[in-house]
């Protein structure tokens, strides 16, 4: 379910991060050692972008997942901020900064890892999908 967020209702650093670029404290942020089942879906639309069944513990200190939803939710480009080279992943719709993938993945999930910004994101339980109108993905967690 898409919604265009307001964003006067964001908190700093998620303005932060989703419009300028910015990337959370490692460890101090709201999703890195989430474990229950359930969507992350971009704070600023709405847009599902990543399943816990895709999510791993990296020890990065920040979210961490083998790969998106669907391919065609996220954008990437190249980062040569902070003296390194890196690949910037956006949300494809609302073009917010989620974060970076890099290829240190586990080998067994495909290689990738998607550091991804908790105030990028908004996470569903698996128990509010329904009511939250995403019941279509229910059927990712059965």
């Amino acid at each position: 379910m898409k919604k265009q967020v307001d964003l006067s209702k964001l908190t700093e650093l998620q303005k932060k991060v989703t419009l300028e670029a910015y990337t959370e404290p490692p460890f101090k942020n709201e999703y890195y050692n989430e474990e229950r089942p359930g969507l992350y879906v971009d704070i600023l639309d709405g847009t599902p972008l990543f399943s816990s069944n895709d999510k791993f513990d990296s020890g990065c200190g920040w979210p961490s997942f083998a790969k998106p939803l669907e391919s065609d939710v996220i954008k990437e480009k190249p980062d040569y901020s902070h003296f390194m080279i890196r690949v910037e992943v956006k949300s494809k719709e609302s073009d917010a900064h989620l974060g970076h993938v890099f290829d240190d993945g586990p080998k067994n999930l495909g290689g990738l890892r998607y550091c991804i910004n908790s105030a990028s994101l908004r996470f569903i339980p698996k128990e509010d999908l329904e009511k939250e109108g995403y019941g279509a993905y229910l059927k990712l967690f059965r």
